[in-house]
């Protein structure tokens, strides 16, 4: 089936539950209206619709190849490339002064998923420059802004992340390559690196490769480790391309999924350039603060990665409900003389419910947390700019892994929506489930997001976020209640369930806050349903909220089916999956027990 951007839920979501007016008020932003978003909304949707969306498929089935370090994209992307680069969208959410648009993170975070959405694999190319253009932008120097940042922004250049070697994965302590300083105050870099996203392609005329690297006296560890520009093509003072560096693609690797995406093994210091041996390379930043740096670009990347599930998610939705609508299999429940469509049967409306709740619940936290970044970065006052900020930073956790596992779950019930035809390659449904296997791993494992959420986003501020979030879930499971007429007996259910969720949520917050001292082990062997049970917990929050305004709007007049969906969603939603917080805060607290018995069997 053909994709359509959900540009009636984007807009209700950036109206209703994400302050979509308070954002466009913030100074910056005087320039940007609602008519003005309305028609980027309309020509994002148009743009996926029509030139990325038809080669999803095509990138699956014919994969990008590789000859003698040069890699041919899957047919059809270098021409969809350089229209996404004509057309501005690359530089829509950075700043004017180096090229872009400076439109809020909130709008980049619609069209983004409008993007993933309709093409994921296509789509990690520009992911991955928009992280490059984010950590130059904030810790390169102003020559180094100049000379690269601008062609990126036009797309006439792109840029990887370059963390991982072969003895290395995630735990970048282990990290071997070298940079050896120049007389000229360059560096030659030597090493490899592997899982480089788009580390080499035929979609543009340079690739601006930041690398992780030691020089050779640096401390041991991840102290020790410095962030590097390596350029695949030398840049020349008056900005024109020179020599070809010491940088090469010696293979790309087979994958289970996204097989359009080139993911390359690269060799730096092989001598196959025109610079002699080594990679030259330029330091960003100070030496030994490389992590940090590259930590910039890593938590971009996180969120951008959480927008990736949404957006298959709401892929997979979409194929599945159209199948659901069109499958004649089997006579209707209350009685019907002939076959129906296979979406009046019980158990798929409750498949689609929660792949609707899923999608619909992690798309709202997702731009709620983008709207507090644009005030974090926006707003005038600088204790009200570091709460927001602090606020941002707790949601990049939640919004990269329960997005993210959610797209697993979404894809997986979406083929079993399909039956038999969903194993079926020809359906498409199988490769949504394979595309999204990938997303809870790379940048970072939604092991490591939830080390990061309970050891630092919790412990930092004792749990101040948290629980001012879950005081907020509060005031909104009192309005629920205070529902009469037609939705009284709906809201008074989604009042029981999101009650009961944040108070699970609650109490495994004040779990970690109280444990992480004298039982560590058995905080993290909680860590990720602690996690889950936030994204889950956050995200019925937003359904319940968007169930209130939806039921304020029929109220007022509107007669679209639009928002009665939206209230059955959150009802099943509250009956399907807000009570999984409680059964994981169950395995949060008996974490100590369970950790006991898995360190006694894993030690043997």
């Amino acid at each position: 089936m053909s994709y359509r951007a959900p540009t009636q839920d984007i807009r209700f979501v950036f109206n209703e539950l994400a302050d979509l007016p308070g954002v466009l008020a913030l100074p910056g932003f005087e320039e940007v209206s609602e008519d003005l978003l309305d028609a980027i909304l309309d020509e994002n949707a148009r743009f996926v619709e029509h030139e990325i969306a038809p080669l999803n498929v095509q990138g699956d089935r014919h994969p990008a190849s590789w000859q003698d370090g040069e890699v041919q994209t899957s047919p059809g992307f270098k021409a969809a490339f350089a229209a996404f680069a004509a057309a501005g969208w690359q530089g829509l959410p950075h700043g004017r002064s180096e090229g872009g648009q400076g439109l809020p993170k909130l709008v980049a975070a619609a069209t983004t998923e409008n993007l993933n959405s309709a093409n994921l694999a296509f789509s990690l190319c520009p992911l991955l420059t928009d992280g490059v253009i984010e950590a130059l932008s904030m810790v390169g120097t102003d020559k180094q802004k100049s000379r690269y940042i601008p062609p990126l922004i036009e797309g006439r250049w792109t840029g990887t992340m370059n963390l991982t070697e072969p003895q290395a994965g995630s735990d970048l302590a282990l990290i071997n390559s070298r940079a050896t300083r120049q007389t000229d105050g360059s560096y030659r870099l030597v090493g490899q690196k592997i899982f480089i996203t788009y580390g080499e392609h035929d979609l543009a005329e340079n690739i601006i490769h930041l690398v992780l690297a030691r020089t050779p006296d640096a401390p041991k560890g991840v102290k020790g480790i410095s962030l590097f520009i390596v350029p695949k093509f030398l840049v020349t003072e008056d900005g024109a391309l020179g020599a070809r560096n010491d940088v090469w693609c010696a293979s790309l690797e087979h994958k289970l999924g996204i097989h359009g995406s080139p993911t390359a093994v690269l060799l730096y210091g092989s001598g196959r350039g025109d610079v002699g041996e080594g990679a030259v390379a330029y330091l960003i930043g100070e030496e030994n603060r490389g992590l940090e740096y590259m930590f910039i670009m890593m938590n971009a990347a996180r969120y951008a990665v959480g927008i990736q599930g949404i957006a298959l998610s709401e892929r997979a939705l979409q194929h599945a409900t159209a199948y659901a609508q069109e499958r004649i299999q089997g006579q209707a429940l209350e009685g019907s003389a002939e076959a129906v469509p296979i979406a009046r049967h019980p158990d798929v409306q409750r498949m689609l419910g929660i792949m609707r709740g899923l999608t619909e619940g992690a798309r709202a936290v997702a731009y709620v947390a983008a709207s507090l970044r644009d005030k974090a970065a926006q707003e005038p006052d600088p204790a009200q700019r570091a709460e927001y900020k602090a606020m941002y930073e707790y949601f990049v956790p939640i919004v990269k892994a329960f997005s993210t596992e959610s797209a697993l779950e979404v894809a997986s019930l979406g083929v079993q929506v399909h039956g038999g035809m969903g194993f079926i390659e020809e359906t498409g449904a199988a490769q949504f489930y394979r595309d999204a296997r990938i997303l809870p791993i790379y940048e970072g494992t939604t092991a490591i997001q939830a080390n990061d959420f309970v050891g630092r986003k919790l412990i930092r501020d004792g749990g101040a976020v948290a629980h001012a979030q879950i005081s907020q879930m509060r005031q909104t499971v009192a309005a629920l209640r205070q529902t009469q007429g037609e939705y009284a007996k709906g809201f008074a259910l989604l009042a029981r369930r999101l009650d009961a969720a944040a108070q699970a949520h609650a109490s495994s917050v004040d779990y970690v806050l109280t444990h992480m001292r004298e039982d560590l082990r058995a905080v993290f062997q909680g860590s990720v349903p602690c996690l889950m049970q936030a994204g889950i917990v956050h995200a019925g929050w937003q359904l319940a909220r968007a169930a209130l305004s939806s039921a304020q709007l029929l109220a007022a007049g509107s007669t679209d089916p639009y928002y009665q969906q939206k209230i059955a969603t959150a009802v099943a939603y509250a009956v399907h999956v807000l009570p999984r917080a409680e059964a994981l805060a169950l395995s949060i607290a008996d974490g100590v027990l369970a950790d006991q018995y898995a360190n006694q069997a894993w030690s043997v």
